[in-house]
């Protein structure tokens, strides 16, 4: 077997072929226009199929990345596909000193992606991907939320900063508020007594011999 089998990758997000795999897709070594898929696998939870493939000329073998397509454009009105990696990069710089691994940071993307695609659209605006950043960060980290949501939101001024500040203090006492409140408690089986029969019942237990006014 080659020995360069499993280290080429080729990453396609075009339309899917008669067989199940790209259209013209060339062999990386020697350029062949056709090649025999000879596996395929799911990847990132069912948002990618990854495909092994052979080449029927040189028998050399190398895997294909099959993604539906997220375009998003930018402010200039450029368009890109949609990358995690930029995502995160963004949300790096908003870490920089906090407790924030890169775990966590693959993580948020992969919600992020997730979030954007769930909205059915094939095209999105950067400012959409902004929002949908700013949701998962402010769970992730509070000061790295803070951090992102003035450059992303445009900060100019303290009271920006003491605003948004406010606002995240208002939430938290709002949902420490709600998980702190005593549940109700249910009814009680027995009735409380009438005023009129607690009198008679005293009257009933008063000493005998005792004569009325």
């Amino acid at each position: 077997m080659d020995k360069f089998t499993g280290l080429i990758h080729n990453r396609w997000t075009g339309p899917v072929g008669a067989e199940g795999g790209a259209e013209a897709v060339h062999c990386p070594f020697c350029r062949h226009s056709d090649s025999r898929v000879v596996d395929s696998r799911t990847a990132d939870d069912g948002a990618a199929i990854r495909r092994r493939r052979q080449c029927p000329v040189c028998n050399r073998r190398f895997t294909t990345v099959e993604t539906t397509s997220l375009t998003v454009t930018k402010r200039s009105g450029a368009s890109e596909p949609f990358s995690r990696a930029k995502v995160v990069a963004g949300v790096r710089k908003a870490c920089q000193g906090r407790p924030v691994t890169e775990d966590q940071l693959a993580l948020l993307a992969q919600t992020v992606e997730e979030s954007v695609r769930a909205s059915g659209a094939a095209e999105v605006d950067a400012h959409e991907v902004g929002v949908h950043i700013l949701i998962p960060l402010r769970e992730l980290d509070e000061v790295a939320y803070l951090r992102f949501a003035s450059v992303y939101q445009g900060f100019e001024s303290l009271q920006d900063f003491e605003a948004a500040i406010s606002l995240l203090r208002a939430e938290r006492d709002l949902a420490e508020g709600s998980l702190s409140t005593p549940a109700a408690q249910p009814p009680s089986d027995k009735a409380t007594p009438s005023p009129a029969a607690t009198r008679v019942s005293t009257d009933a237990g008063a000493a005998p011999g005792r004569s009325g006014p």
